[in-house]
């Protein structure tokens, strides 16, 4: 029997361990048998993070937030949940192993999955041409033409990440105008092996056995025109991992676990959710890790109602190692 048990290894579910376990609350992580580390495994240079002023590589940053949670007493544990009891005082997590542990509280940090075009040519050529992850696949495009989807900050990541092997690349949008930052859209407008294809989305992905172009279709005046293309790299946004909770916890509109207020208590008491399963719009690794800090804390304050009843919850400042302020 744990106290608490954290589902996710994104920012959310390391912070959330980190604060845990110097709490001794000793969480087990469950990290995902394929996907632990999160979305941030796939990115390139993260420069916007906190205390890392030369910029540091996603893989490299949840790699030190583990191993920081495993310092202070976090067991990881590499499988996935399949399925969810949180009903009951007790709650229990089965794995794809077979095995079931059970504790205390359970905060959902699960994270949020790339958004697909929805359309034939993209399932049938995943894999095959079509991806969602340029730091994965861009090696393989060595001196290809290829095109990102996408006009948002993580497409012009993506596309100017895949001007290092391919020799032209395509970002393919659907409006006149970008929604990225203005430093991501300088930094891709000034790159010569990108041009923009501006009011345009992708009705067919075409090809048999790899990817050989695209069906555009305007969407201003609906004509249709082939783009010839070795690769697509789809880059429209994510959305939250929520299949295991859908029959169980309350979600928003957005699809987003609904929490209380700026808490991480979610419908169910002694379940927590945190980070980009959470958050429907800022989706960054430095709210997803503020968003860990929190549930941690709505956990302490829990469990230590059900140690002792009318207990006082701990201070904050307590947890986060620093002096009482009233003992000064």
């Amino acid at each position: 029997m744990r106290q608490v048990i954290i589902i996710g290894s994104g920012p959310a579910g390391y912070t959330a361990a980190i604060y845990a376990a110097r709490a001794n609350l000793a969480p087990l992580v469950i990290a995902s048998s394929v996907e632990a580390g999160g979305e941030l495994m796939n990115t390139t240079e993260v420069e916007n993070f906190p205390g890392f002023p030369e910029a540091i590589m996603g893989p490299d940053l949840m790699t030190k937030m583990q191993q920081q949670a495993e310092r202070f007493g976090a067991e990881i544990v590499y499988d996935d949940v399949v399925d969810l009891d949180l009903a009951g005082p007790t709650k229990t997590v089965t794995l794809g192993s077979g095995a079931v542990h059970q504790a205390d509280a359970v905060v959902f940090a699960t994270g949020s999955a790339p958004r697909k075009i929805g359309i034939d040519g993209e399932r049938r050529l995943s894999g095959r041409g079509v991806s969602y992850c340029a730091t994965c696949d861009g090696f393989f495009f060595r001196e290809k033409v290829i095109a990102v989807v996408g006009g948002g900050d993580s497409a012009m990541e993506e596309a100017t990440f895949l001007t290092k092997f391919a020799s032209k690349v395509y970002v393919i949008h659907r409006r006149d105008e970008l929604r990225a930052s203005k430093i991501m859209q300088d930094r891709a407008i000034a790159n010569d092996k990108i041009e923009f294809v501006w009011n345009a989305e992708i009705a067919d992905i075409l090809g048999e056995d790899a990817v050989t172009g695209v069906l555009l279709r305007d969407t201003v005046d609906g004509t249709e025109r082939e783009l010839p293309l070795d690769g697509v790299f789809v880059a429209i946004g994510n959305d939250p991992r929520t299949h295991l909770v859908h029959d169980k916890l309350a979600l928003t509109p957005e699809g987003t676990v609904q929490v209380d207020g700026r808490s991480s208590r979610t419908s169910i008491p002694g379940v927590f959710a945190a980070g980009d399963v959470i958050d429907p719009t800022y989706r960054q690794a430095v709210t997803a890790a503020s968003s860990g800090t929190v549930a941690a804390l709505d956990v302490e304050h829990y469990l230590a109602g059900l140690g002792e009843a009318g207990a006082p919850a701990p201070d904050a400042a307590e947890i986060d190692g620093l002096p009482d302020a009233d003992a000064a």
